[in-house]
């Protein structure tokens, strides 16, 4: 027995010499540290949405949405998912935007009664439930990067209610098909990894967060003027709806599909 002990003792500082991180791996977990301060980005918008400070919760939201935009090139750049093949990256980011995407605007919705208590109470509760199923999908992605559903971003879509303060029943029937679209075969695109329009796509989201800026940090979430929430309407709708478009219509952007990198 103290002869098994003493080899172990002996071998010991070799097996912490194999488990030294090189450099590259260094790198890979920093990517995933970076993931993971999305978590504590949503932690700081939980704690304003509490307090009803809607300006600064969606500021939060919004920087935590940077990060998980910057986070992804990093990590194929990096190639973290086979220099850490025991870490899944995938995994971290899942549970992130559960919690940005789904939680948090779900809780915004029923905190503000911003479509009065009974609607507000039931979106946060369709949210929640068929966001939950959703993420369960392991087949969730078309072979172009073209979301199959509508991908719960219910950040953008109850930040565009926030701002555009529609009326009770169209609200909660914007959610309600939103949900329903989660699990059809219809196409959502992915403005980063979609190749078809991509230059044009980008363009109009930078549009719409450009209005998101302005709404948050000029108008305090406060009625924004006509020109802000048409804006936010007109490009909100491109991004929902372009997806579908391509599905129907493939020959759209061809041109730009192969001539542009992944």
């Amino acid at each position: 027995m103290k002869q098994k002990l003493t080899s172990k003792i002996r071998d010991k500082p070799d097996y912490l010499k194999s488990r030294k991180m090189t450099m590259p791996q260094m790198r890979a977990f920093s990517v995933h540290l970076l993931t993971a301060s999305g978590s504590f980005l949503a932690f700081l918008s939980l704690i304003a949405a509490s307090e009803k400070q809607w300006a600064a919760m969606w500021a939060w939201l919004g920087m935590a949405l940077v990060v998980d935009a910057i986070d992804g090139p990093i990590a194929r750049r990096l190639d973290v998912k086979y220099v850490l093949p025991t870490w899944s990256g995938e995994t971290l980011d899942n549970i992130i935007d559960y919690v940005t995407y789904v939680l948090i605007p779900a809780f915004a919705l029923y905190q503000s009664v911003l479509i009065g208590p009974i609607l507000s109470f039931l979106s946060a509760a369709v949210i929640m439930v068929t966001s939950a199923v959703y993420y369960a999908d392991t087949n969730m992605k078309s072979e172009e990067n073209f979301f199959k559903g509508f991908p719960v971003v219910w950040n953008v879509l109850v930040f565009t209610v926030f701002i555009v303060q529609p009326a009770e029943w169209v609200a909660f029937a914007v959610v309600l098909i939103s949900a329903i679209l989660s699990f059809m075969p219809i196409y959502f695109v992915h403005p980063m990894r979609v190749r078809r329009l991509r230059p044009l796509t980008l363009a109009i989201g930078f549009i719409w967060a450009l209005l998101s800026l302005i709404s948050i940090f000029y108008y305090h979430m406060t009625a924004a003027p006509y020109p802000v929430r048409i804006g936010l309407i007109a490009s909100g709708l491109y991004i929902y709806c372009i997806g579908a478009v391509l599905q129907f219509f493939p020959n759209i952007g061809q041109e730009t599909a192969f001539n542009t990198d992944q």
